[in-house]
């Protein structure tokens, strides 16, 4: 099975980012019938670690390894230096970070081209998520993509399909973008399934 690690903007964040894509050029080539390939309400994500092809017999030792990952996000251990030296407690529990979409950007060239948003905020507590996510995930020798996080949520993958004239007016457009802020509270397991019209299955969550 493909899976990958997200986080998911909450319903008012959507309205708001899906609202600005159709004020896009983007947009309006999919309002022509232009196969822009606009990513579904429903599919809009933020993926924090992509595992991709897992055995199924494995899906377990995933679970259990981001388990731990968030628990350890939420309380990292701290080391007492002075009487219990070497002694690791646990350290203060930490909270949701709070995102926004905003700015935004282009991935690849010509037909390969795909258009997204950005992600503004406490960043930096989504990249810790992140790293905590990726370490556990090594220690139980699972398969992940060691590519350096770059938080953003994908909008459409339109190829050569958009002209440059409308891609790069896009480009402006969201460099202005600032959506409403949000709290990232639940961090989800999801299983994809590849074709013309991906889709995917939240298979389990966690809070944060």
């Amino acid at each position: 099975m493909r899976l990958f690690v997200a986080v998911y903007p909450p319903p008012e964040a959507l309205d708001d980012i899906v609202a600005q894509t159709h004020r896009l050029r983007v947009g309006a080539a999919a309002d022509a019938g232009i196969n822009v390939r606009l990513t579904a309400r429903s599919s809009l994500h933020v993926t924090v670690a992509f595992l991709g092809e897992v055995p199924d017999d494995r899906l377990h030792t995933v679970e259990e390894a981001l388990s731990r990952a968030v628990e350890l996000w939420r309380h990292p251990p701290v080391r007492r230096r002075r009487a219990a030296a070497g002694r690791v407690e646990p350290g203060a529990g930490r909270t949701a970070p709070r995102l926004q979409l905003g700015g935004g950007g282009r991935f690849g060239r010509g037909r390969f081209t795909v258009l997204w948003v950005g992600l503004l905020g406490e960043v930096d507590g989504l990249r810790r998520l992140a790293a905590t996510v990726r370490r556990e995930l090594r220690r139980s020798r699972l398969p992940f993509d060691f590519r350096p996080l770059r938080p953003h949520l994908t909008l459409a993958r339109p190829g050569d399909r958009l002209d440059r004239e409308s891609l790069d007016e896009d480009l402006r457009t969201l460099d202005g973008y600032l959506g409403p802020s949000w709290p990232a509270t639940e961090l989800v397991l999801v299983r994809s399934h590849l074709g013309p019209r991906p889709t995917y299955d939240r298979l389990a969550t966690w809070p944060l």
